[in-house]
């Protein structure tokens, strides 16, 4: 029998989820809340907002929806997942206790603290003044996160302290990110490699998906301020199988952790890894799939996703569930110019629509406007291929940018996978 499936977000990932259950035999229809232009070719929109849990909760009973997937984090925070749980629904995601691994960085450093998983020394700060009294004892030299949700984008890593009073007052003087920054982390500032590793989790197993290296700066050769991701690349070439294993490790001793304190956690469990020579280090959690890590990992995937996620939501995940194709992937993210600051939209878009066997042009802020397709949004689109070698794969990928799919303001980096 085949499923209905809601899918909740409107990003890039959205679409590449969407792309990739389309390929199982047991899908039925697909619906996204709220979708983008690109995941309309995929399924249905439903226009209700990602927090409005008792419409979306109403929506899932009257389709009789037998599977939901949450993809972004905000309706994780809302506490979709608990009410759907409620209500007999099947849903792919953790509670709202358990997402706190992602929507509290003062809480998930404390829980890595309680169990001893390897992160850097912290302080936790309700107060500017005495946030940047600690910034001097350190001479600046920190990472300065907001507590609360900001969309990828409140992360400051600091080397000097007028960096590190900049970020203070940007999070908890001018409170551009409202009550996500009213409290924040101080964290030990670390050298090394950062790397992206997710794993499918039923509340007891965490299984790994292949290693996924992020391009968060905005600019080439890793500088400028964070984004939501400017690329991407998998498999992460500078995680070698011992290394790998280390971070399943992790993965798994999370996963075993929570359920001690009495939050199993299903869903994909997504860890920010720092490598230095002396040590493995969790840096940060997220509670879903990654983007743009998703647009490289599930073109890779050679099992059958709808599979998977219905394994986890059952109790039930193998190891020998997920499997891998050979090969990589690499997604370069087209973006509004002046993002992530201020930025245009409306501009149109052309050679959006293509999504076939050599290049995947996935849709994130996109908007239809009398039969173009504009952008609406900082990151508008996730152009993605796959190849037998990096090398390869960047050729086919920047040849496809500027001569088949451009914009008015766009923006990339060139440096993805060199």
């Amino acid at each position: 029998m085949k499923k209905n499936i809601l899918i909740i977000g409107s990003g890039a990932r959205e679409h590449v989820i969407g792309w990739k259950l389309r390929q199982s035999r047991e899908a039925g229809k697909l619906y996204f809340a709220p979708g983008n232009c690109g995941t309309g070719r995929l399924g249905e929109h439903v226009p209700i907002g990602l927090t409005d849990c008792a419409g979306l909760l109403q929506f899932a009973k009257d389709k009789a929806i037998d599977l939901t997937i949450v993809g972004s984090e905000a309706p994780l925070e809302a506490g979709l997942v608990d009410i759907f749980t409620k209500n007999g629904l099947r849903v792919f995601g953790p509670t709202k206790d358990a997402a706190r691994l992602e929507t509290s960085k003062a809480w998930a450093s404390d829980f890595m603290a309680r169990h001893g998983l390897p992160c850097p020394s912290y302080k936790i700060f309700d107060d500017a003044s005495q946030a940047l009294s600690y910034a001097k004892t350190v001479k600046g030299v920190c990472v300065i996160k907001a507590d609360g949700l900001c969309q990828g984008k409140g992360v400051f890593v600091c080397s000097t302290l007028p960096e590190a009073q900049a970020a203070i007052e940007t999070l908890m003087v001018k409170k551009i990110f409202g009550k996500s920054g009213e409290r924040i982390v101080i964290q030990e500032k670390l050298s090394g490699k950062e790397v992206s590793m997710m794993a499918f989790c039923d509340g007891e197993r965490a299984v790994p998906l292949i290693a996924a290296q992020d391009y968060k700066r905005v600019y080439d050769g890793d500088r400028g301020p964070n984004t939501g991701g400017m690329g991407a690349v998998a498999p992460a070439t500078r995680v070698r199988q011992t290394l790998f294993k280390k971070i399943h490790r992790l993965l798994t001793l999370t996963v075993d952790a929570m359920r001690q304190e009495g939050l199993p956690y299903t869903g994909v469990l997504y860890a920010g890894i720092m490598v230095t020579e002396a040590a493995v280090y969790i840096l940060e959690f997220n509670c879903r799939f990654g983007d743009p890590e998703t647009q490289v990992q599930l073109p890779l995937l050679a099992s059958d996703l709808l599979a998977v996620v219905s394994a986890c939501t059952e109790g039930r995940l193998e190891a020998s569930l997920v499997q891998w194709k050979a090969g990589v992937a690499v997604c370069v993210v087209l973006a509004s110019e002046g993002y992530p600051e201020t930025y245009l939209t409306g501009k149109t878009i052309q050679g959006a629509d293509e999504i076939g066997s050599d290049i995947m042009v996935f849709h994130a802020g996109t908007a239809a406007y009398r039969g173009d397709i504009q952008t609406h949004g900082g990151r508008v689109l996730s152009v993605v291929t796959t190849a037998s070698s990096v090398q390869e794969a960047r050729k086919k990928v920047y040849g496809h940018i500027g001569s088949v799919v451009s914009f008015d303001g766009m923006y990339f980096r060139t440096d993805i996978g060199a």
